[in-house]
């Protein structure tokens, strides 16, 4: 299966997330607004996320995969097996008292770490500690699926991975419309919804044990010791789980900033929902399969393949993201219109506030991305220690930044710490990469780059003309089927303009992409028999 081919199946299964997720952001918008109980809801969220993204995604998709692909190597699936076992005891034991310790200092944590700002409102404060009580056993099920995952993406098997979360979406979609058609308040939405969170842990959990299965290794629970596996995983684990959610971090301290203006964390998490769209397709999908391909050219002693592989992941992310940047950038108020202004959020008046955070973020998006394709490099090698310093080098830059611009410019002051926090962190990483000879620089790339950004100015350029001209069948007057239809129309011609401008001035070549098309995966033995 080609890189492209690989990319495009974990991209499927996070773009119908994404996809689902827009439509439970929407109803959210719709029965909660930005206002309190949204507020609690998405703080609450955000920390049995955070640390789900911190010790399951961040750790286990860089330092897990690696090892777990050199025991295939060494001990064959036998071997393998072994290693997850005695990885799957400790993690089980670890995130069982983790949980009951966090659950106890529940009350503590909110009204220190998660949202400081909401103990002057006593009921917003306690709709935030019961949310957060109810949900952070979500971390359990997604830090398991997580190890599942890594095992089944390490074997090629993406499919079962990146479908997966799509359930989280499709149950919470299924809470909304039942507290519709029952006229469920919004304080009764609040409590459906975080049940819901930990359902959809439940059933995702369940969807990739059962995929392990079916890929020949059945996981039984092992008294937790720490085997020279497992401590090799632990010294690479922590400061992989520091970096792999750097992002998530700073999430996390935007949230907690946020909380002491009204309405600014549902703000920021309304329009974090739309830049995740092209990072989670794109980004995501990219962070996934990279890293054991890269672990095994550089396994098998293959530097060429594995700056290839480097090269042409920077080459695909860059050549989707930079367009879907300039559009967030330019037409972040029609898509805001268009996704969320009806009920109670149009009620609030909170489009300009969340489409100018939405533009921002657009400005950060390629450096989200290019984090995903950089730290592979570094992951692949088992050095986890440098991304690490990067990344919190990075949070201290997006702390003091966000401090320095929130009194002034409320939650987009926010957005602009992050994206300038961001591009540091890229900057870093790819400067590391190049100094130490880890980064095979390629001149046609060099020589595309460039013309990839003039592509994508243009096509900004050209939009923001267009919407001007249509500005009557973009505003809040307007019926909700003319605005979507003229986004829509937007949306395409100016995918088109710059496509056809990315070929036309060197930007992308069809030959190279073709070649990549067909370009076949090596070392096929691990992975004896289709993608289930």
């Amino acid at each position: 299966m080609s890189l492209i081919k690989k990319f495009a199946t974990v991209a499927s299964g996070t773009l119908m997330s994404r996809i689902l997720g827009f439509t439970r952001e929407m109803l959210m918008a719709a029965a909660l607004g930005t206002g309190p109980v949204a507020d609690a809801f998405y703080a609450a969220f955000q920390f049995p996320n955070t640390f789900r993204r911190l010790f399951a995604e961040g750790a286990f998709n860089t330092a897990f995969v690696p090892l777990f692909a050199k025991e295939i190597e060494a001990g064959g699936m036998d071997g393998a097996k072994r290693f997850s076992e005695e990885v799957f005891g400790v993690l089980f034991s670890a995130l069982i008292v983790l949980t009951i310790a966090m659950e106890l200092a529940m009350p503590f944590l909110v009204s220190t770490i998660i949202a400081p700002g909401f103990t002057g409102d006593p009921e917003k404060y306690d709709l935030t500690v019961a949310l957060a009580t109810v949900m952070f056993p979500y971390l359990v099920c997604m830090s398991l699926a997580s190890m599942m995952a890594g095992m089944l993406n390490s074997l090629r098997r993406y499919f079962a991975a990146a479908i997966a979360p799509v359930f989280l979406n499709v149950i919470l979609i299924g809470v909304l419309y039942w507290a519709w058609r029952s006229g469920a308040d919004g304080l009764a939405v609040g409590h459906w919804m975080a049940w819901g969170v930990m359902a959809a842990g439940v059933v995702q959990l369940a969807i990739v044990w059962i995929a392990a299965r079916h890929a020949g290794i059945s996981i039984g629970f092992r008294r937790p010791r720490l085997t020279p596996g497992v401590k090799r995983l632990l010294l690479l684990a922590l400061p992989a789980a520091v970096t792999g959610g750097i992002t998530q971090i700073n999430t996390l301290i935007g949230t907690a900033i946020a909380s002491t203006q009204a309405s600014a964390v549902s703000s920021l998490a309304l329009a974090d929902r739309v830049y995740q769209l092209p990072l989670g397709v794109v980004g995501i999908a990219v962070a996934i399969v990279l890293l054991p391909e890269l672990s095994r050219a550089l396994k098998s002693g293959n530097e060429v393949e594995a700056a290839n592989l480097q090269n042409r992941s920077v080459e695909f992310t860059l050549f989707l993201t930079l367009p879907a940047a300039a559009a967030l950038l330019v037409m972040a108020e029609p898509i805001v219109r268009v996704l969320y202004e009806r009920g109670a959020f149009a009620a609030n008046n909170s489009t300009p506030t969340v489409a100018a955070i939405l533009a921002i973020f657009g400005l950060g998006l390629p450096a989200f991305v290019l984090i995903k394709a950089f730290t592979p490099g570094y992951f692949a090698r088992e050095d986890t220690k440098t991304p690490m310093v990067f990344a919190a080098v990075s949070v201290a830059v997006n702390v003091a930044t966000a401090l320095a611009l929130f009194p002034s410019m409320g939650a987009p002051g926010i957005a602009v710490a992050s994206a300038v926090a961001g591009w540091l962190n890229a900057g870093m990483l790819l400067f590391v990469l190049v100094r130490r000879g880890h980064w095979g620089r390629e001149a046609a790339l060099m020589k595309r780059i460039p013309r990839l950004v003039l592509s994508a100015a243009l096509m900004g350029a050209a939009l923001w003309y267009a919407q001007g001209w249509l500005a009557a069948e973009l505003s809040s007057s307007a019926r909700l089927v003319t605005k979507a239809a003229t986004l829509a129309l937007l949306s395409g011609a100016g995918a088109v303009l710059y496509f056809a401008l990315a070929f036309a001035i060197g930007g992308a070549d069809i030959g190279m992409i073709r070649r990549n098309m067909r370009r076949g995966g090596k070392a096929q033995v691990m992975n004896p028999s289709p993608d289930p």
